[in-house]
């Protein structure tokens, strides 16, 4: 397994990406030379506003109806993250290469094994985020 350092864009992480076919998936914004490096060895690689990404991702639904877990998430310290990765956040990415062959052609692809979050950008609004925190001060002060 390898591990490539950068920017994490439409991270689908914990939960599966279900637009088409149930994925975890993240499009990381890379250097050029890593980029250069991918597509010399025939990754696809996409131009975004950010840099260069790649597509890291695993398949929810296996071969022979196996359920493939979710990719392992933790963050700066190793210890398990609960969080929505949100566009930006500062990330490296476990992943493993593979390819095949078969009487379409030949195929390789980056299976999405794990993400360690150094700067998280969470996405979304946590559960609980919008309440006033000054409530409890304000009702404290009108029993005075």
């Amino acid at each position: 397994m390898a591990i490539l350092e950068g920017t994490a864009m439409w991270a689908s992480v914990l939960t599966p990406n279900t637009r088409f076919e149930p994925t975890y998936e993240v499009n990381l914004v890379i250097d050029e030379a890593t980029a250069e490096d991918f597509k010399s060895r025939g990754y696809n690689i996409k131009q975004m506003d950010e840099g260069p990404s790649i597509l890291i991702k695993r398949k929810v639904d296996g071969k022979d109806g196996a359920i493939r877990q979710a990719p392992k998430l933790v963050d700066r310290f190793k210890q398990p993250l609960d969080a929505q990765v949100g566009n930006g956040s500062a990330v490296k990415v476990q992943y493993n290469e593979w390819e095949t062959t078969n009487k379409y052609g030949t195929f390789k692809g980056l299976d999405f094994q794990a993400m360690q979050v150094l700067e998280l950008v969470e996405a979304g609004t946590p559960d609980g985020a919008e309440f006033d925190g000054d409530y409890v001060e304000t009702a404290m002060e009108d029993e005075l």
